[in-house]
């Protein structure tokens, strides 16, 4: 069973970031920090790496019932989206709640990831029908 919910489309990097940033706020995220690794890496190590985003998303109302019901669960938030140069197009691969926050093993966290992921279906698949 994979750990993220994933497409790959044949597009430009930055359409793709655009077009996932805009499904994502149509589900109800926002993109808390916005991790250009690539940059990140040319800085820190004088290394050359592909495209790579990481979006951190947070859909608020989820958030807090998630918080409610585990405190401690903000140590797997917000929920990441990466973006990615593949081979000639680009990934997109969101993380799936429900295998993440299943570690804790909490049935009102366990609604919410179901919640989560169902959203982020969405958002990936609508990203690969936009290409």
């Amino acid at each position: 069973m994979s750990y993220t919910i994933d497409a790959r489309v044949d597009g430009s990097f930055e359409d793709v970031v655009a077009t996932t940033e805009e499904e994502l706020a149509e589900e109800g995220f926002g993109v808390l920090c916005d991790v250009d690794v690539q940059a990140t890496m040319k800085e820190k190590l004088d290394a050359e790496v592909r495209d790579y985003r990481i979006l951190g998303a947070c859909n608020p109302p989820l958030a807090h019932d998630a918080l409610e019901a585990e405190p401690g669960i903000g140590a797997l938030l917000p929920c990441n989206v990466v973006v990615y140069a593949d081979d000639g197009g680009v990934a997109v691969r969101a993380v799936d709640p429900e295998r993440l926050l299943g570690i804790v093993e909490n049935d009102d966290v366990a609604e919410v990831a179901t919640d989560v992921r169902e959203r982020l279906v969405r958002v990936v698949e609508s990203v690969e029908a936009s290409f």
